[in-house]
């Protein structure tokens, strides 16, 4: 019992101070207070300081030279290369499972995941269940990349993704506001079929190649949500982080 309730706490402590930096409760640069954390989310200073340490090596806040710790501010350099070593971490997923065969079972549930998206799409841009979708996605993604059976690359992926707007969903509630890419989804789903055709068919230079164009679909996401910041900054967790510095794709 005493384990399940250190290991709740370590959760609350976790999420609570994630959602609070990623909802730009507390400014880049900005200390942060042990004590006002700590009554703030009702959790003693043990499991706060955990999850302090958690968000320094996700890259959220960093250690100040004098002591503490404050929140890291982005640039929008920054994003770009946490995508785009998604594209590269899950292209490497994608070959070696094709290139060592993925497990018959593990890919009839890859394909039920996908037949889910298809539902939750709908038929057209309007007709998207975002919030299903949103899910279903990071779902897709964790089971695909699961298929290389790779320990170190599952665990390349999951720190990647911890990062902000790094995870495959993260500007789902934004498209959900923008309908200029909206249809984008659909482009995305085409593409999920034809990873999973790939991996099947052992081809592991077109799966890895997929997954590697796929992922830069969110560099253009992110560029119209970057044109759009003032409509959609509560919509995308981590967004009042991110400095105007920089450019996105050249644009």
């Amino acid at each position: 019992m005493a384990d399940a309730a250190r290991n709740a706490q370590s959760h609350k402590a976790l999420m609570g101070l994630r959602s609070i930096v990623l909802g730009g409760e507390v400014a880049p640069g900005q200390r942060l207070s042990e004590p006002t954390l700590s009554a703030r989310l009702g959790i003693s200073r043990t499991p706060l300081r955990q999850a302090i340490q958690q968000l320094v090596e996700e890259g959220l806040l960093e250690r100040v030279p004098s002591g503490g710790v404050r929140v890291r501010a982005l640039s929008i350099v920054d994003v770009v290369d946490a995508i785009e070593l998604r594209g590269v971490i899950e292209g490497t997923a994608a070959r070696l499972a094709a290139e060592r065969g993925a497990p018959v079972a593990d890919l009839r549930a890859c394909r039920s995941v996908a037949d889910e998206i298809d539902i939750a799409l709908g038929q057209s841009a309007a007709d998207v269940d975002f919030e299903r979708y949103a899910a279903l996605n990071d779902r897709f993604h964790d089971l695909v990349n699961g298929l290389c059976g790779s320990e170190m690359v599952m665990r390349e992926y999951q720190r990647i993704t911890a990062l902000p707007m790094a995870r495959p969903s993260a500007f789902l509630q934004a498209q959900a506001a923008m309908s200029e890419i909206r249809q984008s989804l659909f482009g995305a789903q085409e593409q999920h079929r034809a990873v999973l055709q790939a991996i099947e068919a052992r081809e592991g230079s077109r799966a890895e190649a997929i997954c590697r164009e796929h992922a830069r679909l969110a560099h253009a996401n992110l560029k119209a949500v970057l044109d759009a910041r003032r409509s959609v900054q509560d919509t995308v967790p981590g967004l009042s982080l991110v400095s105007d510095t920089g450019r996105v794709g050249g644009g």
